[in-house]
Parts: C-alpha cells; sequence; structure tokens
C-alpha cells in the first residue's frame, strides 16, 4: 500500500497524519521478511498444511498466526507468492472444524486444556481470508465455518464476561486477560468482514475490560475467584493487548483506554532484549503503536509530550527484530519455538503494509 494511502488511514484515525522521520527510513527489513516469509513456507506442513510449535504443539494455534503473516505480505487464496500456503492453513482449518464451532481438536494433548487460544487466532485468520475471498462456493462455506465459530466464542464467555483457556461452562466460569483479547481482535475481525458478531458479547466483554483495570492503568490476570485489579496487580503484556484490541474496536479515546496508555507508557520499554512474555507483548503493543503513529498521543493528551511514537518505537523495535533473526530466516526466542516467534515478529514487520483491515490505521 502507497505512503499516501497510509496517510489517509492516519487522518481518518487521528486527524493529521505523521510524518516520516529520516530515522524511521533508516531501519530497513524488507530482506528480514523475505527471509522469515521463506522460512515459514519451507517449514510448513507438506501434508496438512499446518504449523507446528517445538515438540508439535499448539498446531492451531501456530497455523493460524503463519497464515496471517502470508496475508499480510499481501497474498490471498488465490493470487500471490504464498497463495498455496495460504490455502493449506484454510483446508487444514475447515477439516479440523467441529460440530460445535469449535477450531482446533480438542482431544489434541496439547491444545486439550487450552485450546481457546487456537480457536481465536484460527478465527482471526479466517476472518481475514473471508474478506479477501472471492470463489463463491469458498466463501459461502466460509461463511458457514466462521458463523459457528463465532457462536462459539460467545457461548464459551463467563459469566463475568471474559474467557478462559476453554470454554467457561467447561472450565467453571474461569477467565483470563490473554485468552479475552485472543477472542475480542477476531470476533472484530468477523464482524469487518460481515459475519454476525452479538452486541451483547461485545458489551460484556469491555465491561470486563473495564473491571480488569487497576488504579494505575494496568489490566490484571484474571477476575475468577473474586479476583480485584488493585494497584500495583496489573501485566505489561495483558495491558498492551488490550490497547491493541480497543484500537481494533474503534475506541481510541476513552478514558480507561487513556489509562492504559499511561501504563504502558511508564511499564514498557522499546526493543530492550528479552521480557517476560515478550513474543506475547512486542505483538500487541506493535499493533498499538502503529495506530497510535507519531501524533496521536497527542491528540489524546493535548499538550503533552512523550517518547511514545510509531517512528521512534519503530527503530528500535526493528532493529532489535533484524539483530535476533537467524541466518536460517527464523527466529526462536522463547520456549514455544521458531513457527511462534517466527510469526509474531513477520507480523510486526508488515504492520506498515497495512493488507488487512484489523491492523490498519
Amino acid at each position: 500500500m502507497s505512503r499516501i494511502i497510509l496517510i489517509a488511514l492516519a487522518v481518518a484515525v487521528f486527524g493529521s497524519a505523521p510524518a516520516l522521520r529520516a530515522d524511521e527510513a533508516k531501519v530497513d527489513v524488507q530482506e528480514s521478511i523475505r527471509k522469515g516469509l521463506e522460512w515459514l513456507a519451507k517449514n510448513q506442513n507438506k501434508a496438512d498444511g499446518n504449523f507446528e510449535a517445538n515438540g508439535g504443539q499448539y498446531p492451531t494455534t501456530m497455523t493460524g498466526l503463519a497464515g496471517m503473516a502470508f496475508l499480510m505480505e499481501g497474498s490471498t487464496m488465490r493470487e500471490g507468492k504464498y497463495s498455496q500456503n495460504i490455502k493449506k492453513a484454510v483446508e487444514w482449518f475447515m477439516k479440523r472444524s467441529q460440530p460445535n464451532g469449535l477450531l482446533g481438536n480438542p482431544n489434541n494433548p496439547t491444545e486439550a486444556s487450552r485450546y481457546m487460544y487456537g480457536h481465536g487466532f484460527g478465527l482471526l485468520f479466517l476472518a481475514s481470508v473471508y474478506g479477501e475471498e472471492e470463489d463463491e462456493k469458498r466463501r459461502k462455506d466460509l461463511e458457514k465455518l466462521l458463523t459457528k465459530a463465532v457462536e462459539f466464542t460467545c457461548k464459551a464467555q463467563t459469566d463475568k464476561g471474559g474467557w478462559g483457556y476453554v470454554s467457561g461452562s467447561e472450565g467453571g466460569n474461569f477467565d483470563e486477560g490473554s485468552v479475552t483479547i485472543t477472542q475480542l481482535q477476531p470476533l472484530r475481525a468477523a464482524r469487518n468482514a460481515g459475519i454476525v458478531v452479538p452486541k451483547e458479547a461485545i458489551n460484556k466483554s469491555i465491561d470486563y475490560m473495564k473491571k480488569s483495570t487497576t488504579p494505575d492503568g494496568g489490566i490484571i490476570y484474571s477476575l475468577a475467584h473474586g479476583g480485584i485489579a488493585g494497584a500495583g496487580q496489573g501485566r505489561p503484556p495483558l495491558t498492551a493487548a488490550a490497547i491493541a484490541c480497543s484500537f481494533s474496536q474503534g475506541e481510541y479515546k476513552n478514558d480507561v483506554v487513556k489509562a492504559w496508555l499511561k501504563y504502558c507508557q511508564k511499564n514498557i520499554p522499546f526493543g530492550k532484549g528479552r521480557l517476560a512474555h515478550d513474543e506475547y507483548q512486542n505483538y500487541y503493543f506493535s499493533q498499538a503503536m502503529y495506530i497510535l503513529g507519531d501524533d496521536g498521543w497527542e491528540k489524546l493528551f493535548p499538550g503533552e509530550k512523550s517518547g511514545m511514537k510509531w517512528s521512534e518505537f519503530r527503530k528500535s523495535m526493528f532493529e532489535y527484530i533484524k539483530s535476533t533473526q537467524g541466518a536460517d530466516g527464523s527466529w526462536s526466542g522463547g520456549y514455544v519455538g521458531p513457527a511462534f516467534a517466527t510469526s509474531i515478529n513477520l507480523t510486526i514487520l508488515q504492520l506498515e503494509n497495512a493488507t488487512l483491515p484489523i491492523y490498519q490505521r
């Protein structure tokens, strides 16, 4: 997408466009992206079309995330360098879709105790595919699958409005912040694509996120079992994810989002090496910073100067990501493995492509 179109998107959100700074242009990541995508393509399961974490774990999550990386390059199921990779991943999901709408295999021992993660990332991927699909038969098949998947997500919601590792009914209404975000963003993607998403489910989840916010603006781990959002209990990765999700929902200026931004400003460094849950944190915080742009902070907090600018974040984060890429094109940080880390980093490096509505300004 051209720089002119990106400027128009930024104007639509914050009223003016961030300037392209000289230091922003210095970090060229196109070769890193090419090598990373090539590694992903080579490591897709040739027979089935899925991806796996270390030890064959979490195939549903890995396939959803890898599929998103290919879509962000600009390929679709019908055209592009990675069209066949996307098509194989979609076919794998369609074969694994359960009668109740769950995306994935609950009998897989690596996913049985946390299948909502895979369901969420799978829904995000398939909703993004559906938005670009033109083949009439395949579109109808995807529409049916997505409709059931959305229904499953909504039925799995807990009484408090969040989501847990498994459905609320199966997990005793246990909720957890990271899983909740993993359901909210794909619900928005599905709605963007034209799939009906019940407003009640969204409203309950928004209330859940508000109740999970501490006085100092952080998001706590869980509201289950009497959890209280007390000061000092916030978690930076969850708070960054909440911002990205709210931006995806079109929420930019409410007081809760502003509190989350202030919290992240104080608690998340830019590209500073290994941190707890840093792939997850970087994945969502990068989305938030990209949408914020270079002047979004001043639009939200008039008169306040800060380092919360996409160009500054981009420079430090992109340099860090480039420096940690392996010679084969993959990233291997973290215990989950290279399929996960590579998909996450490719998502970050390709945000400026603005190919998918869920990540656009």
